[in-house]
């Protein structure tokens, strides 16, 4: 939220949400099958399910839609997005300028102005350099916002949701490069491959000069080679801690010498690459970036990794391999993730078919995989616009909301990108989450309202349209608005949440008006169950 506000959204106690990610179940409770689930048991908790998980969530008319289509038509239209038509990203919508390189011309005045140590003149380039970067910072704020009103809006959920992806395992932030127009030139690379095939990922993003410039790969050169982008890519990236060895970390730094960039551009220095023999992986030979990356993908390690990051993202929260490795998972989650790794190996490496299986499968709609995840900040606030169908308001403040949330997009707090699961919920965050929900329905902040409150007012009439399409008089009866919307916010009908929340709409005369709908989300919001999708 706005900077005079924050304090009004520490809490003193944040509420009981859950263990955390499960590591492992009774056997026999989870299923472990990846065949595709039978039509007749796909209805509207597994629509729900797949448009949460596979995107956003969705409204009442949008569950109903996909109900109606059976697995595979529901899945064949959130996986094959290309078919819906969007609106294309122009490669010319920000400033590619601001942090432009100097011109010669700009160079040899600078120097100039050194060697006759005119002071005035070396001030005017401070300021103008500094003129640039607030400019610059200016413009990163732009390109949030610009991404957050993408999610918001998208036809092509799942195309968002895997960019965000992406962005979470492959990490890079504007705070350490400073250049507002490679972390949008970054973006588009991942939506570019958000389904695509992960070695072409890997092959474009040794040559991304977001990530070059994070890892300092453009400081790298022949006989002194910077290790940090082979390090990373290794152990976050693409194969996971204990699957390579620290000589082939030193012999990845070799391959990627010379893998600079100049302005915008990926330039490639000869003279600074090591063109020596080298032993990556077991392969030997004179590997440059594209030997690296064949290396990797030739390790059993590598599909097994990325399948485990994609089902953690998209199925179920798992902690990291680091601290609970692949043998000690739940024997069902093992089987699925042998399963799918083999479908990414067969596939060389393109994600579609294992994204289908996956989200075909027997195992991604058991129930005990419903209602796991919690919901990371960006999935919490958009997921609301998008299955309330609230107005959006001011996207300045929900990406400060994001913020005090712990997910600014475009500023993962590391390389290792956002832990996720349980962390998103402390006593810093869980009532900044609650009051944006607030913000969302009724245009009330911590301190005062939205300038919008009352001419972008909340409207749920359309959220009943679907109860009340087969029985006009369902939309009246205060039971039957507190079932539909608890099985919309929540997933399921909690008895004591449901008895509370029927008692206050009879208290209202038992009419159901918008003001009393909006209050029963207001209260659905603030349940511990919203925080899980």
């Amino acid at each position: 939220m706005m900077a005079h506000a924050r304090t009004a959204y520490l809490p003193s106690k944040a509420p009981t949400i859950g263990e955390g990610p499960r590591q492992a179940s009774p056997r026999g409770r989870l299923s472990a099958s990846l065949s595709p689930i039978k039509p007749e048991k796909f209805g509207y908790d597994q629509a729900r399910h797949l448009l949460w998980r596979a995107g956003f969530g969705g409204t009442p008319t949008q569950i109903q839609t996909l109900a109606s289509w059976g697995p595979q038509r529901a899945v064949d239209y959130m996986l094959d997005f290309d078919r819906v038509a969007d609106e294309p990203v122009a490669g010319d919508l920000f400033d590619r300028n601001i942090m432009r390189p100097p011109t010669s011309e700009e160079r040899e005045a600078y120097r100039k102005a050194q060697r006759a140590q005119d002071e005035d003149a070396l001030a005017r380039f401070r300021q103008e350099r500094q003129r640039r970067e607030r400019s610059d910072r200016s413009q990163m704020t732009e390109i949030q916002k610009w991404w957050l009103r993408r999610m918001i809006q998208t036809p092509r959920p799942l195309e968002e949701k895997m960019t965000l992806f992406w962005h979470t395992l492959l990490a890079t932030s504007y705070r350490t490069i400073e250049n507002s127009y490679h972390m949008f030139l970054q973006n588009m690379m991942f939506r570019r491959h958000a389904t695509g095939n992960f070695g072409r990922i890997l092959s474009d993003l040794i040559r991304d000069p977001a990530m070059i410039k994070y890892l300092d790969n453009d400081s790298s050169r022949k006989g002194r080679p910077n290790e940090n982008l082979a390090r990373e890519i290794m152990e976050l990236f693409s194969l996971g801690i204990g699957n390579y060895t620290e000589r082939d970390i030193k012999e990845g730094a070799r391959a990627l010498t010379g893998y600079t960039f100049r302005d915008d551009e990926f330039f490639f220095d000869a003279r600074n690459h090591d063109n020596g023999e080298k032993t990556i992986l077991g392969k030997r030979g004179t590997h440059d970036g594209d030997g690296f990356v064949r290396a990797i993908l030739d390790s059993k390690a590598c599909a097994a990794y990325i399948a485990r990051r994609l089902y953690g993202f998209l199925a179920a929260d798992l902690p990291p391999l680091e601290r609970v490795p692949d043998r000690d998972l739940d024997p069902s989650v093992r089987a699925v993730l042998d399963g799918l790794t083999s479908t990414l190996v067969s596939g060389n490496y393109e994600l579609k078919p294992m994204l289908r299986r996956l989200l075909l499968s027997e195992h991604f709609y058991d129930p005990a995989n419903a209602g796991e995840q919690i919901k990371s900040p960006v999935v919490l606030v958009v997921g609301a616009i998008r299955s309330l169908n609230t107005p959006v308001r001011d996207l300045g403040i929900l990406n400060d909301a994001l913020d005090l949330m712990g997910q600014s997009i475009f500023f993962p707090p590391s390389v290792k990108g956002w832990e996720a699961g349980r962390s998103w919920i402390n006593t810093s965050t869980i009532y900044v989450r609650q009051n944006i929900l607030t913000y969302l329905l009724t245009g009330k902040k911590p301190v005062g309202y939205d300038a919008t409150a009352d001419s972008a007012r909340f409207d749920p009439t359309g959220l009943l349209s679907e109860l009340s399409r087969a029985d006009a008089s369902a939309a009246n009866d205060p039971g039957r608005v507190v079932d539909y919307l608890l099985k919309l916010t929540l997933g399921g009908i909690p008895p004591a949440a449901r008895e509370s929340l029927v008692a206050f709409a009879r208290s209202r005369g038992g009419t159901i008006t918008p003001d009393v709908v909006t209050a029963l989300l207001l209260v659905t919001t603030t349940m511990p169950e919203y925080q899980l999708c």
